[in-house]
């Protein structure tokens, strides 16, 4: 009888716990967008810049065609501390999603006792062993709301953790790039010094043959000091690029490693695909995306639970004792019940929690605006700086052919006593400079594709 009875409560419960009440979606990503950011107007192509037609790249690394690049990003992602704190902040989640989609089951507990006693010259046993269980039937969906929203958090450590990987990749792609500037920056200077020293000994010949000064040597030799202390400074800036990518790796910061010496150039224009899409596609805005619908579902697990628990409770239990017999009574024994929660006063906690949930929905709607916001900022900046570098290269190129023609002029001049010292180091000067600022222009140019990548939300493919 008790156990038909039992039967029925749960026959009678469990279609209210999977029917009755339905759960609410969260807002989808279309009108998600529209909520969250109704003052903007998505273009059809993007405003600044230039780029090819088609699909996002899938694995962007491969374009720069840099073999020892793609080995220290494959190395990255097997070693970098920040990737392994992601790695466990997303275990985290899981972990708590096992947590809160357990509570969606029975609990069964057992309790065992045994007990002897010796007193007044006898011995008195007791043993037993009692089973208990209970299941709260989720009629409003609160169990339910929770786990979702615990599933939501999963989701959206997923995506950070992508999105770690990506930035991860992306940062040891430009220190690469630093450090090879750092390298054709050097040999620049290098080249400097040596032109200083053949303009000093210049300097030197014609003081003695009476056709120049001492001043000449002078300025020749501070010169030739002031190109040793910047070859001294890249040194440092090159060591430490490649101490930052060590870093990155999970090595020991030792400047060892074996980094570019050359620029590699810059490759075609990507495809950029269109803006509409980025939302879509962006690892950070798929994972602020969940937090919203975490954030919803949390709305829902507070507002059901404001309403009444219900309960389905069962219990066995087996009973030995020396010192009485269970006479005319089961043993086992069992029971079955349904128990009923019903909140009557709890000082507004209930209603509090309720504000306090859709306070964090507002907050989690809200930066979700900020980071689409940021997204689309990203990629137009970096399709703009990108436009803008490669046109400046053009330029500089013709300013660099010019000054390379000037100082071969001076040189002869200088030679023949047309013009003083001070000329000739500054059309060094100049060149120098010009060198300086193009390579300058080429690394950052590569840099800036690198943020497009990132920008738009191109994958990494290599083996973690």
């Amino acid at each position: 009888m008790k156990r038909l009875n039992l039967l029925r409560a749960v026959m009678i419960c469990a279609p209210l716990a999977f029917g009755a009440c339905a759960l609410k979606r969260p807002p989808g990503q279309e009108e998600l967008a529209r909520q969250a950011l109704p003052n903007v107007k998505v273009p059809a192509a993007w405003t600044a810049g230039t780029s090819a037609r088609g699909e996002v790249a899938t694995d962007w690394l491969e374009s720069f065609g840099e073999p020892r690049l793609d080995a220290l990003v494959r190395e990255a992602l097997a070693y970098n501390t920040d990737l392994m704190a992601a790695a466990a902040r997303m275990d985290q989640a899981a972990a708590s999603l096992t947590i809160a989609g357990a509570s969606l089951y029975p609990a069964v507990d057992v309790i065992g006792r045994a007990k002897h006693k010796v007193s007044g010259g006898g011995t008195t046993d007791v043993t037993g062993v009692i089973f208990t269980a209970s299941w709260e039937i989720d009629v409003w969906g609160r169990v339910r709301y929770g786990t979702r929203a615990a599933e939501e958090d999963y989701r959206s450590t997923e995506a950070d953790y992508e999105y770690a990987r990506q930035s991860i990749a992306a940062l040891v792609a430009k220190a690469w790039f630093v450090a090879a500037e750092a390298a054709v920056q050097q040999q620049t200077a290098r080249n400097a010094v040596e032109a200083s020293l053949h303009t000093a000994d210049i300097a030197r010949v014609r003081f003695r043959v009476g056709s120049g000064d001492e001043r000449d040597i002078t300025l020749a030799e501070t010169s030739l000091q002031t190109y040793r202390d910047t070859l001294r400074q890249l040194d440092l800036a090159r060591e430490q690029a490649l101490r930052a990518i060590e870093v990155l790796v999970g090595r020991y910061p030792a400047a060892a490693m074996d980094a570019a010496s050359a620029l590699p150039p810059l490759p075609s224009p990507v495809a950029a695909g269109v803006p509409s899409q980025l939302l879509e596609r962006r690892p950070d805005v798929i994972a602020a995306e969940r937090r919203v619908a975490a954030a919803f579902n949390r709305v829902g697990e507070a507002k059901a639970a404001k309403l009444p628990r219900i309960s389905l409770l069962a219990g066995l239990n087996w009973i030995h004792s020396s010192m009485f017999l269970l006479a005319n009574r089961s043993n086992p024994g069992a029971a079955a019940g349904v128990g009923l929660g019903f909140p009557l006063f709890d000082g507004g906690a209930s209603q509090g929690y309720v504000e306090l949930r859709t306070a964090e929905q507002k907050r989690a709607v809200a930066q979700y605006a900020a980071t689409g916001l940021k997204a689309f900022n990203e990629v137009e900046t970096a399709l703009a700086a990108e436009a803008s570098l490669v046109e400046r290269e053009k330029l500089l190129l013709q300013a660099l052919g010019q000054s390379e023609r000037t100082v071969q002029l001076s040189e002869v001049q200088f030679k023949v006593g047309k013009i003083d010292q001070r000329a000739i180091l500054t059309d060094q000067l100049q060149l120098y400079a010009a060198r300086v600022q193009l390579t300058r222009v080429r690394a950052e140019a590569l840099a800036q594709r690198v943020n497009l990548h990132l920008a738009l939300g191109g994958g990494i493919t290599l083996a973690q």
